[in-house]
């Protein structure tokens, strides 16, 4: 029988395992005026959170309930450079918060949420909307539109006790100078709290995990040489230039 926390028997660790090669070092972010690093476990997005996105990708911007999708934790990094995905020829930008927990646990309401979150990002769920397109129409996973190699830059997490708990404040994005989406964290239909608690009663999230919380209106097509500038209010700047693969 199992017993403790949901999974906790299969995801047990023992620290004499010998393995059949050497495992893939921890993924992490940078911590703002921080020494240590952040470890990423999983990451999850949250689809059509911006009322004015959710009309230029075709759907209804009611309130309905919230949708995910996931990109594996080596899509995340901080540096400079995106590389141009191969196999896809309309690769877009989408500008994000990003939401980083240092706290785990399963069905949480709302008021517990916020308690699990460490800090907080700007980020880009790079995206090959070509095969998403295509997935779509077919009724089939996004993964390869989403979870490819680099699809996730970060810039450095700001921690909640450098910058509170953010539900307001500008979002943007420029490409080559030009600012191409714009918003503000209050149009965001879910807001971070449910967010997160509605993640938790579908998975047992765990410190470490990251939340891509949805895009303003204005994603779009991006090539190599493109440099993309984007920021949120009271966080750093994320800055990439696209290179080819």
């Amino acid at each position: 029988m199992l017993s403790g926390r949901r999974g906790s028997v299969l995801q047990g660790q023992d620290a004499s395992m010998e393995y059949v090669f050497t495992p893939p070092s921890q993924v992490h972010l940078p911590v703002s005026q921080h020494a240590a690093a952040f470890p990423v476990r999983r990451i999850y997005c949250v689809g059509q959170n911006y009322a004015e996105h959710t009309r230029e990708m075709g759907g209804d911007p009611n309130r309905n309930p919230p949708f995910f999708f996931s990109k594996p934790p080596q899509a995340a990094y901080h540096g400079p450079g995106f590389p141009y995905p191969p196999l896809s020829h309309d690769v877009h930008h989408e500008i994000e918060l990003v939401v980083a927990l240092d706290r785990g646990g399963a069905n949480l309401s709302s008021e517990q949420a916020l308690t699990h979150i460490y800090g907080y990002a700007v980020g880009l769920d790079m995206t090959r909307r070509d095969l998403q397109a295509e997935a779509k129409k077919g009724g089939k996973p996004w993964d390869a539109a989403k979870g490819f190699d680099f699809s996730a830059p970060c810039s450095p997490i700001w921690t909640v006790q450098q910058v509170g708990h953010l539900n307001s404040g500008l979002i943007y994005l420029d490409v080559n100078g030009r600012r191409v989406q714009s918003g503000d964290l209050e149009q965001m239909i879910w807001k971070v709290p449910e967010i997160v608690a509605t993640l938790s009663h579908l998975f047992t999230l765990e410190p470490g995990d990251l939340i891509f919380t949805g895009t303003p209106a204005g994603v779009g097509p991006v090539q190599p040489g493109d440099v993309l500038d984007g920021g949120i209010e009271g966080l750093d700047q994320l800055s990439v230039t696209v290179i080819s693969s």
